[in-house]
């Protein structure tokens, strides 16, 4: 089993995930190494993605294990791979893993809200009174149909900051799975809660991934 970290940031955001599991393939497949498939009449490459990352969002430590035909080098994998991967994909490091993905509990998320007309303190100490409730119920869909959800409950270490004239980041550790918390519903809790406050734009930037105890995960 191999397992690579890498990146996935500017207009890559914007590749959905199957698109991005073909180009992962491809990229293997050009830098030389041959991936195993499972066997029988529909065959699938032994790859597994550790979070799936939702379109429009960006992220420096995403993982992803796969399994070779032959065994490669680190840098064999690194360097084969950044080769023929589009621009906004890098691979940074490849190694042999020692834990399991369902081991991830948790995620570093930074989002950045700009604001046409301006970032205040005001603003900022609004949606600081927002994050400091114990609940902020936002309507999820899940694959029974819809349901609502607490996603304070699934918050922790929430900063705001009023980061340059037009915009305010917003910095917070979020569970990963099992639950996990799409970061798009923070944006949807801001315009249900404080409507006035909804931005004109955003964007999510996943930092780092931890374990339960919040250790780096890899």
């Amino acid at each position: 089993m191999n397992r690579i970290l890498f990146s996935k940031t500017g207009m890559a955001k914007y590749i959905s995930h199957l698109d991005l599991m073909r180009t992962m393939q491809r990229a293997l497949l050009r830098a030389g190494l041959e991936i195993k498939h499972t066997q029988g009449f529909n065959p699938h490459p032994h790859m597994v993605f550790a979070l799936p990352l939702p379109v429009g969002c960006e992220s420096c430590c995403e993982l992803m294990d796969f399994e070779l035909v032959k065994d490669a080098g680190e840098e064999e994998i690194v360097s084969g791979m950044n080769r023929t991967l589009p621009e906004g994909i890098e691979v940074i490091s490849a190694y042999v893993p020692e834990r399991k993905l369902k081991e991830i509990a948790k995620l570093e998320m930074e989002i950045i809200f700009t604001f046409d007309s301006g970032a205040t303190e005001e603003k900022a100490d609004r949606l600081r009174e927002l994050f400091e409730r114990n609940e902020i119920v936002v309507n999820k869909k899940t694959k029974k149909g819809f349901s609502d959800i607490n996603i304070r409950e699934l918050m922790d270490k929430v900063e705001i900051s009023i980061y340059n004239s037009s915009k305010i980041r917003l910095s917070a550790v979020i569970a990963a799975q099992n639950p996990s918390l799409n970061p798009l519903l923070i944006t949807t809790a801001i315009g249900n809660y404080e409507p006035e406050l909804a931005p004109d734009q955003v964007s999510y930037n996943r930092k780092e991934i931890y374990d339960n105890e919040m250790n780096i995960f890899r």
